[in-house]
């Protein structure tokens, strides 16, 4: 039996295990489960390796992605760069575990994103600067996407929203939400700006998959903007992650 899972905490609910369970079940993929392991504090990840020796790969979400790093054995250039991992591959050498971090979200958002670029999509306006938007600015800078990064207390290398002029708003056609606005139960949240100067050239992108069209999607494409949910997104980087444990 080779078992996968998701560490993070809380674990309410996973789209993950459900993918995953979903897709053995589809492919005939024998042997093989996927499990949540709600683990309120990293230290406890060495104590999880050791009691489950049938361990062959770990997704990882918050508050893990950035605390999971001193634990690795080796970081992917990429979530080295973006400083995050959410994918974690387990190998065994003489009974020592070894362990390699990736980051698979930054794979599923450019690999999602790339077919709806249009020549005016040049420059970008980030809504939030958490952990999320680590893997998208890596991709922007990826595809020499100029970016602005806003949110609501301002740090350095960000603007605050009340700052977004309608020349910004015009200017930046690439709209990507971060945040947790928007997202199930708060389904009437959203990225406090001025949506009327928003229009057909405008590309919207909400990380938010539940639902399916937020509220920031909805007054987007009202203004004849076109839109993008975040699932394709998590599809892609779990397909990702996939591919990472079977090398």
């Amino acid at each position: 039996m080779k078992t996968y899972g998701l560490i993070g905490y809380p674990l309410s609910h996973s789209f993950s295990k459900k993918y995953f369970t979903e897709k053995f079940l589809a492919e005939g993929i024998v042997d093989h489960q996927y499990e949540l392991f709600s683990i309120e504090n990293i230290n406890s990840l060495p104590d999880l390796l050791s009691q489950d020796p049938s361990l062959s790969g770990l997704n990882v979400t918050i508050p893990h992605k950035v605390s999971v790093l001193p634990f690795l054995d080796e970081i992917d250039v990429a979530a080295e760069t973006i400083g995050a991992v959410n994918c974690i591959s387990i190998r065994y050498f003489e009974g020592e575990t070894y362990l390699k971090g990736y980051n698979t979200d930054a794979f599923g958002f450019e690999e999602s994103l790339k077919p709806l670029l249009k020549p005016q999509h040049q420059k970008a306006l980030v809504f939030g600067d958490g952990g999320a938007a680590k893997a998208v600015k890596y991709t922007l800078d990826k595809l020499n996407i100029e970016y602005l990064v806003v949110v609501r207390k301002k740090v350095a290398g960000t603007i605050l929203y009340s700052e977004l002029t309608p020349e910004v708003l015009t200017a930046h056609k690439l709209l990507i939400n971060t945040t947790p606005l928007g997202m199930s139960p708060n389904f009437d949240t959203y990225p406090e700006i001025d949506y009327q100067y928003i229009g057909k050239d405008h590309l919207a992108y909400d990380l938010v998959y539940n639902p399916l069209k937020t509220s920031f999607l909805e007054k987007t494409e009202a203004q004849g903007a076109e839109t993008k949910n975040g699932l394709e997104m998590l599809h892609k980087q779990a397909e990702k992650a996939w591919s990472i444990w079977n090398k």
